[in-house]
C-alpha cells in the first residue's frame, strides 16, 4: 500500500496526513443514521493504521451522530488522530434553515461536540460558512478565545471569499481553509487559492469528484429522485455537456489502469504540497485505491489535456459550491 506522506497543514501548522479522511458519509447530514457504524468505526481504525491522522466532521452531521462515531473509534487513539470539527449551521427535521454564528451560540456547541467527541481539545475548529449576521471579527475573536482557554488547537474556516479570508486571519492567524475544489470547480485558482498560499494557509479540499460528476459513473438524465439534480450542472443539456468532457477523463484513467475518481484524487494532490484532498468514505474497501490515488504521477501532456479540458468555468451550470 502507498505510504501517505505528511505535511505541515500551513506555514507554522501541524504535522498531518497529506490525506484526510472526511466523515461526512458515515453519518446523513440531514438527520437521519444511513450507515453500518461498526464499518465505519473500522475505516477510521483502518485509515489511522494506514497513516492518515486527519478525521473531518460536524457538530451537525446527523446531528451529533458523526461526532459521537468520531469519538468511538479513537477511543485509546487519541494521539493518532488529528479531529477537525465545523460548527455553525442549523438543521430542522431534516431542512437546512440557517447559520448560527453568535459567540454565544460558538461557546454552547464546542461543549457539546467535546463531550460527543470524548477529548479534552479539538484539533482544528471552523464555521461551515461566514456570512453577514455575525461581523467576522465576532466570530474569529471566540474561537481565539476558545483557543487560549485550551479547548481548540489551531483556527480553520470553510467555504469563505478571498477578502474574508484576509479579514479572518488578521483577527487570528488562520491555520488551514477547507473549500470545495476539483477538476470542475477551478474557479477558486484565480484569487481565493493564491491568497491562500500568499498568508501560508494550508487548504484541505473536499469534493474532489465535484460530487460524483468525475466519477465516470454517472449517466445522463438522472433519475427524478437523485439529489444532484437540484443543481443546474446535473440538469438537461448542462449535464450531458459536462458528461462529455468527463470522457476525456475516463479515456485517460483507462489509459493509465485507474479509475477516473483515482485520477480526480490525484490532479488535486498534484496542485501543491500544501493542499490535502479530503476524501469522504465510509466503507475500509475504499481505502486502498483512495491512497493509491495519492502516487499517481502526470505526464505534462496528461496535465495540458485536463487543464485545456477542465479550464476554469468549462463546467457548465454550478452546485451548492458555487454560491
Amino acid at each position: 500500500m502507498t505510504t501517505i506522506t505528511k505535511i505541515n497543514l500551513g506555514t507554522n501548522g501541524p504535522l498531518v496526513s497529506k490525506l484526510g479522511l472526511g466523515c461526512m458519509r458515515m453519518s446523513s447530514v440531514w438527520g437521519g443514521l444511513t450507515n453500518d457504524e461498526r464499518e465505519s468505526e473500522a475505516t477510521i481504525q483502518l485509515a489511522l493504521d494506514s497513516g492518515i491522522n486527519f478525521l473531518n466532521t460536524g457538530d451537525f452531521y446527523g446531528s451529533g451522530h458523526n461526532e459521537l462515531l468520531v469519538g468511538k473509534a479513537i477511543k485509546r487513539r487519541r494521539d493518532d488522530a488529528f479531529i477537525s470539527v465545523k460548527f455553525g449551521a442549523i438543521f430542522y427535521n431534516g431542512q437546512w434553515i440557517g447559520l448560527d454564528l453568535r459567540p454565544v451560540a460558538i461557546k454552547n456547541f464546542i461543549n457539546y461536540s467535546l463531550v460527543r467527541l470524548g477529548i479534552d481539545t479539538i484539533d482544528l475548529y471552523q464555521p461551515c460558512r461566514l456570512d453577514n449576521s455575525v461581523p467576522i471579527e465576532e466570530v474569529i475573536g471566540t474561537i481565539a478565545d476558545l483557543i487560549q482557554e485550551g479547548k481548540v488547537r489551531y483556527l480553520g474556516v470553510s467555504e469563505i471569499t478571498a477578502d474574508q479570508l484576509r479579514k479572518a486571519h488578521s483577527v487570528h492567524p488562520v491555520t488551514a481553509l477547507e473549500i470545495g475544489y476539483s477538476l470542475a470547480d477551478r474557479q477558486i485558482e484565480s484569487d481565493l487559492l493564491p491568497t491562500a498560499k500568499e498568508l501560508g494557509i494550508g487548504v484541505v479540499a473536499f469534493a474532489n469528484t465535484a460530487e460524483g460528476l468525475l466519477t465516470g459513473e454517472m449517466k445522463a438524465p438522472l433519475p427524478a429522485n437523485d439529489y444532484h439534480t437540484h443543481f443546474s450542472r446535473f440538469q438537461g443539456e448542462n449535464l450531458i455537456r459536462n458528461l462529455e468532457k468527463v470522457n476525456v477523463l475516463k479515456q485517460m484513467a483507462i489509459e493509465k489502469g485507474y479509475t477516473p475518481t483515482q485520477l480526480a484524487i490525484a490532479w488535486v494532490n498534484k496542485q501543491g504540497d500544501h493542499i490535502m484532498p479530503l476524501v469522504s468514505m465510509s466503507r475500509r474497501s475504499r481505502l486502498p485505491e483512495n491512497i493509491e490515488a495519492m502516487a499517481i504521477e502526470f505526464t505534462a501532456e496528461e496535465i495540458d489535456t485536463l487543464t485545456t479540458q477542465f479550464s476554469p468555468g468549462a463546467i457548465l451550470g454550478g452546485t451548492y459550491l458555487q454560491r
